[in-house]
């Protein structure tokens, strides 16, 4: 039996155009992330301490997967009774996607990727 082509949508992510191949049935779940990365990337971007499309692209899914972490921890906190709910990201000191970025937490970000780059060595940096 032939799987179903998956076909191709044309999205735009902080301004620029990609073309991105969706499966069947998956074309409102893939607009719905597009749309979050977007948001999450413009607002580290309009923050304006982080000019760099990569810098802010890893930032961004940084954040994402950060929440889509707590989630699953909260999930699994809910089910088993195990853990207590983690604190939300603004007392962690980590800004939330819906959140704007406040000065203190840019400037954190800001020396965590400088730490990054000066580990990774040239090779390696982000920009």
């Amino acid at each position: 039996m032939n799987k179903p082509a998956s076909k191709q949508i044309e999205v735009q992510i902080m301004g620029q155009s990609y073309l991105l191949a969706c499966p069947p049935g998956g074309e409102s779940s893939l607009l719905d992330a597009v749309e979050r990365v977007d948001t999450a990337m413009c607002r580290i971007r309009d923050a304006g301490k982080v000019k760099a499309r990569d810098r802010i692209a890893v930032l961004a899914s940084l954040n994402l997967a950060f929440e889509l972490s707590q989630k699953e921890a909260q999930s699994f906190s809910a089910s088993s009774f195990a853990q207590s709910e983690p604190a939300p990201l603004h007392e962690q000191g980590l800004p939330s996607s819906s959140e704007p970025v406040d000065p203190a937490s840019q400037a954190r970000m800001d020396d965590l990727i400088r730490r990054l780059d000066q580990s990774l060595g040239h090779d390696g940096q982000l920009l």
